[in-house]
């Protein structure tokens, strides 16, 4: 006998199917945070004009120096994401509901606890051809700052090379490397009323879905260095000494001390091999040597760098 189809029958379907949806989420551990910080958002865009130009601290002789927080023209504009899926009536009538529906709704709760590891890895990976606020590559060979005198000098937080990336990242920072700007939470919605659904009264077909509103961005290209050359001792290293010569505006040491190596799963036993191996066979060593460079760094693996 076919399941009827009422209306309290559907508000009990929803909310079964409403809470797999955040069941779902809570069994996943996003890695988001491990590289990004997150900024809620109130509006369709958020400005970063401020991001480099803290002034350093001066001794206060006469009336105060006034600094503007707007040099700089970066903004990240929020983008609308959705994922929806439908059940026809014919499904909900024999019951298949459950399987079919229940699978669908979880994997969809796992992809939206998921989706800023997407967007926060996927713009880590861009950050060789992609601008950040202060209008180069976020991972470049020629950042801008300006020294005592006020002369204009420039950095590099990048190696060159052709293959898979990996990145040196410091998130002990009060502003970290990518920024999640968070407009509005994902939540799960549906439209099954066929006196108010077009889609249910035409196709029978009863519709459910999630939404939200967010984006990433850069913040200062001062607490990362990025890579593509082989993730090698002497390139790590040197990435190493790259990063702890960042300055700031003013000629201000950034104090930029790596705390984790990021990298593709493709990667991730060479970073193994380099930071979490106490002792090292060396030629003509009497014995093992003790690696210097051992748990200098966490290591993050994350399959979006492949």
């Amino acid at each position: 006998m076919p399941q009827v189809i009422t209306q309290p029958f559907l508000d009990a379907m929803f909310q079964g199917f409403n809470t797999r949806f955040n069941q779902a989420r809570l069994g996943v551990k996003p890695m988001w945070q491990r590289m990004a910080m997150e900024v809620p958002s109130t509006g369709s865009v958020e400005n970063y004009a401020w991001l480099g130009q803290v002034p350093r601290m001066r001794e206060w002789v006469g009336e105060r120096v006034y600094r503007s927080l707007d040099s700089f023209g970066y903004q990240i504009r929020n983008k609308t994401w959705e994922s929806t899926f439908t059940l026809k009536r014919e499904q909900i009538e024999d019951d298949q509901y459950g399987i079919i529906g229940g699978i669908a709704v979880e994997e969809m709760g796992r992809n939206v606890e998921l989706f800023p590891d997407e967007l926060v890895f996927g713009l880590a990976k861009a950050g060789f051809s992609s601008p950040c606020y202060d209008g180069q590559n976020f991972f470049d060979p020629n950042h801008p700052w300006t020294d005592e005198k006020g002369v204009v000098q420039l950095s590099s937080n990048m190696q060159a090379g052709t293959g898979l990336p990996w990145f040196l990242v410091d998130m002990s920072k009060a502003i970290k490397p990518i920024i999640f700007q968070n407009r509005r939470k994902f939540e799960f919605v549906s439209k099954m009323d066929p006196k108010t659904s077009d889609r249910v009264f035409d196709r029978s077909e009863y519709t459910y879905g999630t939404d939200g509103r967010c984006n990433v961005g850069y913040g200062l290209w001062q607490t990362a260095f990025g890579s593509k050359a082989p993730l090698t001792r002497d390139n790590f290293r040197a990435a190493m000494a790259a990063v702890k010569s960042f300055k700031l505006d003013q000629g201000r040491p950034a104090g930029t001390r790596p705390t984790a190596l990021v990298t593709g799963t493709t990667n991730a036993q060479v970073a193994r091999d380099l930071i979490d191996v106490r002792f090292l066979t060396v030629p003509g060593a009497a014995g093992p040597v003790e690696n210097s460079d051992y748990k200098i760094v966490e290591i993050i693996e994350t399959p979006w760098f492949d």
